[in-house]
């Protein structure tokens, strides 16, 4: 008996579902489609270890924006990862503050959501920072890895006012050293990188955290961090800009007074970090260390 096409597909997909939603909370950032966009070649840094790490696919209105690993007892981020866009460098007018609701379940669409009005379940305050962990401190100030003024579009500059994307920041120091620091990363790129630049920004913790209703709520970074790489770039540009490139990094006490952000490579940065982080000897935050890509084959390499 001939069996018509459409009624085997039709069976197929009985037998073989479609995912119906994307989930945000994922076992590997691959799982999702684009989601990996946000990291260069594709892969996540290496050697970062922990028992509460969550990996965010950061989705706003249905599509993916950056990525965020996240330390859901601290409730903090240890990371955000993204692709910076060109941009003037103006602050947003006005977004919501949003959070995650698959940190707590897996309903829904998998999109960030706004925090609403009224109640929020205490699900969501058991897995992520909310807006009550800020209200009340004076000192702190929620501060973004992944800032809106190195985002373009609107929905790309709304994904970053999320809770799971900042973290507490000394008031003086987030619109002083770290905001200066993010201007001057902006201004390089925009002029220098033809190609994409991607970002790593990061903290690292000592134990410190904002209490509310005599509990640990959130961590309080003790250094702010921060790496890019941009193989494409101006090879033109002033020495003491293309010293700069392919990758740099930057790292900065999260302090009052004091603390400036000092500029290294990335390779100065990680060994650093290997001694302030939980991260094994194998970190490396960028994949090769963001060594171009060489457009000859390997036995060739010998010649260059």
């Amino acid at each position: 008996m001939h069996i018509p096409l459409t009624w085997f597909l039709l069976a197929l997909a009985v037998w073989h579902p479609a995912p119906t939603a994307w989930s945000t909370v994922v076992e590997d950032f691959n799982h999702v489609e684009r989601c990996k966009d946000s990291l260069y070649m594709g892969t996540p840094p290496r050697g970062i270890f922990g028992a509460n790490l969550k990996k965010i696919c950061q989705r706003y209105a249905d599509k993916p924006r950056f990525v965020t690993l996240y330390d859901s007892k601290k409730r903090i981020p240890v990371y955000s990862a993204y692709t910076f866009k060109k941009t003037e460098g103006d602050r947003r007018v006005d977004y919501p503050w949003m959070f995650e609701p698959q940190l707590a379940e897996t309903d829904g669409n998998g999109n960030m959501m706004p925090f609403p009005t009224g109640y929020l379940h205490m699900k969501f305050e058991d897995s992520q920072a909310v807006l009550d962990d800020y209200s009340d401190v004076v000192l702190y100030e929620r501060g973004h890895l992944n800032p809106d003024q190195h985002q373009s579009h609107p929905h790309d500059r709304a994904a970053t006012y999320t809770l799971t994307n900042v973290v507490p920041e000394i008031r003086e120091f987030n619109i002083g050293p770290w905001r200066e620091y993010e201007e001057r990363i902006r201004i390089r790129l925009n002029n220098y990188c033809r190609g994409t630049a991607f970002i790593v920004t990061g903290v690292t913790t000592r134990g410190n955290m904002i209490r509310r209703n005599n509990q640990d709520r959130v961590a309080i970074p003790e250094d702010i961090w921060s790496a890019y790489c941009c193989t494409e770039y101006d090879r033109n540009a002033p020495h003491d800009v293309r010293i700069r490139f392919p990758s740099h990094g930057a790292l900065a006490k999260n302090s009052k007074e004091g603390s400036s952000v000092q500029e290294f490579t990335v390779m100065e940065l990680e060994n650093f970090l290997k001694f302030h982080m939980n991260v094994d000897q194998n970190l490396q935050i960028f994949y090769d260390n963001c060594i171009s890509p060489s457009p000859l084959p390997l036995y060739l390499h010998h010649t260059i």
